[in-house]
């Protein structure tokens, strides 16, 4: 029998009267892209300096002022990116690169001579604090590891001030695996760790406390920092930043609450690459606030070229369910999904005014366009998708709006096509549908030709049609209030005819253009007690639209 319980839930942070969770977040973080080194450096295949260019060009793009672009001292390839981002001033003014390193005399003036140069950069350091990896990873106990960061902070400082980079090069610490760590602990070493850096301007000495594994729920890592912040007492000449992974998918939570706690500075990546499940995914996070109204400094606007460029760099896909990303997220297929977004589109300005926002439509949390997506892949059909969304999808993309009594049958017809392929089915293959079942509709009764006729009655016309009913072509005459009238009389008054009454009728133009088609819907009964039965019909003349959508009506009422 174990010992020990396998796993055991984390202690709670010992704090009283905490404040975060009746915070609200009124202004974003400052944003830290640590793509191309975290990121990069959990790929399978890490990134050419090619695409690495192309991938700090996009970080750039999308307006992160902090971007950590590798660690040098580990590599050549990381040394001479740096050295290339310098040497070829690619680094706008407004721009700060940060730089990874070990507390290590010999890899530290590595980093820094990467950094000559530099308008202003960030040398960031890490010294791991817990218990877990101190005392049984390096044998060390806490004076030790404490020294550890305090030689390593002035090994950076001796660095900086050898290569004559003082007041360019800012200083960031990171206690590894603060979220495992002793708080009390890390409180004081971060402490030792600004007294030797000395004084500084908040923008320039970041403790950077990270979530190395997460193991704590996402309040915990509130608490923590709401702790930190409180007792820590250099806050002011100290920008607290966060570094959370997501190892047990809470990863944007977990730094919301903590942005909440009084945190400054959020460390994460596009679309959350790293090791294991990877970083914070500051697309996710930035654009949660963004959709609760925060300006977040970063525009995911082509969010299109986004992904393709960090898939093709990363070699690994978007997932197609990532919350803003990913080519499902504003695609609905639920059949009551697709009617509620249909309706909320019809009447958004009524919806505005009723919430006193710009935007809320059912199950969008956001408007699409504001990354760069469009309407045309909103809704998607398959065997699960209802009228509501087929209406959507006609009315949209094909200017097709189709009467609201019609929707069950143009469904109908529908679900039993992809019902009997079992698959999903696009725009064009719905528009086809729809043209095949109700406008290009043949059977018995083929109408060859019409003639509109003068009446002694103003306010009647007369007509007379040809049509084709088993072979044999039939002449008859009919008299209404207009040429649909017209001809249903003339219809009725044929005994080979199926009797039938005319109950709905409705027409529109297809397009805006001065040659644009009209397209017409008719439904009949064949009684008063039975089903509508529609037809419609599509042409550049709006009467023969129209007596073509009867005849189509007719000849599937025929075929029931």
């Amino acid at each position: 029998m174990e010992k020990y319980k396998k796993y055991s839930y984390p202690e709670p942070i010992q704090i009283k009267d905490r404040q975060w969770p009746d915070r609200i977040i009124t202004q974003a973080p400052t944003w830290t892209s640590v793509d191309l080194r975290d990121g990069n450096q959990a790929l399978p295949v890490p990134m050419n300096p090619q695409q690495k260019l192309e991938y700090f060009n996009l970080l750039i793009q999308i307006g992160f002022k902090e971007i950590e672009v590798g660690f040098p001292s580990a590599s050549q390839d990381d040394f001479d990116f740096v050295r290339k981002l310098i040497e070829g001033n690619l680094i706008p003014d407004d721009v700060k690169i940060s730089v990874l390193t070990q507390a290590r005399v010999g890899l530290i003036n590595r980093t820094v001579e990467s950094l000559i140069g530099a308008k202003q950069a960030i040398v960031h350091c890490y010294v791991a604090t817990s218990d877990l990896h101190g005392r049984f990873v390096f044998g060390l106990d806490h004076a030790a590891v404490k020294t550890m960061a305090i030689n390593g902070t002035q090994m950076v400082v001796d660095a900086v001030e050898k290569a004559g980079m003082t007041g360019k090069i800012g200083y960031e610490f990171s206690p590894e695996e603060f979220t495992d760590s002793d708080i009390d602990f890390v409180i004081e070493v971060c402490e030792a760790v600004k007294e030797t850096w000395g004084p500084a301007k908040q923008e320039d000495f970041i403790l950077n406390l990270p979530a190395t594994v997460e193991r704590r729920p996402p309040y915990q890592y509130a608490d923590m920092i709401e702790y930190f912040c409180r007792n820590y007492k250099y806050r002011s000449e100290t920008t607290i930043s966060l570094h959370a992974h997501n190892d047990q998918g809470c990863a944007a939570a977990a730094t919301e609450m903590a942005l909440l706690a009084g945190a400054d500075r959020v460390e994460g990546t596009l679309f959350g690459h790293g090791e294991r499940t990877g970083n914070l995914d500051i697309v996710t996070l930035a654009l949660n606030l963004f959709s609760r109204g925060i300006e977040t400094g970063l525009d995911f606007s082509d969010m299109s070229k986004i992904v393709r460029i960090v898939e093709t760099a990363s070699s690994i896909n978007v997932h197609p369910r990532h919350p803003y990303g990913g080519q499902l997220v504003f695609t609905a297929f639920s059949g009551s999904h697709q009617d509620a977004i249909r309706k909320g589109m019809e009447i958004k300005t009524d919806i505005a005014e009723h919430f006193k926002c710009g935007w809320k439509i059912p199950y969008l949390h956001i408007d699409p366009a504001d990354i760069g997506r469009s309407y045309e892949k909103l809704i998607r059909i398959n065997s699960q998708s209802g009228k509501g969304g087929i209406a959507f999808i006609l009315e949209n993309e094909f200017g097709i709006y189709p009467p609201k009594a019609m929707h069950p049958e143009i469904g109908k017809v529908v679900q039993q096509v992809v019902d009997a392929s079992g698959d999903e089915i696009d725009s064009n293959d719905l528009r086809d549908i729809f043209e095949e079942n109700f406008v290009n509709v043949s059977g018995k009764y083929r109408l060859i030709k019409y003639k509109r006729m003068a009446t002694d009655n103003p306010d009647m016309i007369a007509m007379t049609v040809t049509i084709e009913l088993y072979g044999k072509k039939i002449m008859l005459e009919g008299q209404g209030n207009g040429p649909i009238s017209a001809v249903v009389n003339a219809l009725r008054c044929c005994d080979q005819v199926i009797n039938f009454v005319l109950d709905d009728f409705s027409e529109r133009t297809l397009g805006h253009s001065a040659d644009a088609k009209a397209i017409a819907f008719v439904g009949i009964r064949l009684d008063e007690n039975s089903h509508l039965t529609y037809g419609a019909g599509k042409d550049s003349n709006i009467d023969r639209a129209a007596i073509n959508a009867l005849f189509c009506a007719i000849n599937r009422a025929d075929m029931v």
